[in-house]
């Protein structure tokens, strides 16, 4: 069989490894074109070759479309959270936020993601694969962090998680959605511990 084995033996099909420095050109030539306004619409596999060095053909062997180009370069922005295990609920939730509010801080990312998400209704099937690569997985992890605290005891027992995901980082996104990338330092810890008042279980009768 004419397969390469891989470091960890996985079989590969034979010939040159796929460029990582021209895979980091491309998406870097994606989001530098979104971020000058370029929306999705417009933007051309052309546009993102010549900006970025590369031939058409380097672009087409790793990505079949320009919606899948530009989900995976909005992945990068949005990279997963790795919160800590077996903490506070409190600290938990507040690391989640905290890289929330600092993603707000840098206006390149800001404005690349709004132009981006502005043509979701012209390309439903973009919408849905970022919320599926980089969305759900964030959604994931603190929905974990909830449960746990059912669990535990910390968080109340009939908690309706999807509401207090939509509450936490609803109330992160309108705070820090008009403040230019300059909200309070302790913003995700206020949030938070509001939060938790409801959150916490109720005082016994």
């Amino acid at each position: 069989m004419n397969t390469q084995q891989t470091a960890e033996g996985a079989a590969r099909p034979a010939g040159r490894p796929r460029s990582e420095k021209a895979e980091r050109s491309i998406i870097e030539a994606t989001l530098d074109l979104l971020g000058e306004g370029i929306g999705v619409s417009e933007l051309s596999i052309e546009s993102i070759a010549s900006r970025a060095g590369v031939g058409k053909t380097t672009i087409y062997r790793r990505w079949s479309n320009k919606e899948d180009l530009v989900v995976d370069s909005l992945a990068t922005l949005k990279p997963p959270i790795p919160l800590p295990q077996g903490g506070t609920v409190r600290d938990d939730l507040v690391t989640y936020l905290r890289v929330i509010q600092e993603e707000t801080r840098h206006a390149r990312t800001r404005c690349i993601m709004n132009i981006a998400m502005s043509d979701s209704e012209r390309h439903p099937r973009l919408a849905e694969r970022f919320r599926e690569l980089a969305v759900e997985p964030r959604r994931a992890v603190v929905a974990a962090v909830l449960r746990r605290g059912m669990d535990t005891g910390e968080l109340r027992a009939d908690l309706d998680v999807d509401m207090a995901l939509a509450l936490l980082s609803g109330a992160m996104v309108w705070l820090t959605k008009w403040s230019d990338g300059h909200s309070p330092a302790d913003l995700p810890e206020r949030i938070v511990d509001e939060a938790l008042k409801g959150f916490r279980p109720r005082p016994a009768e």
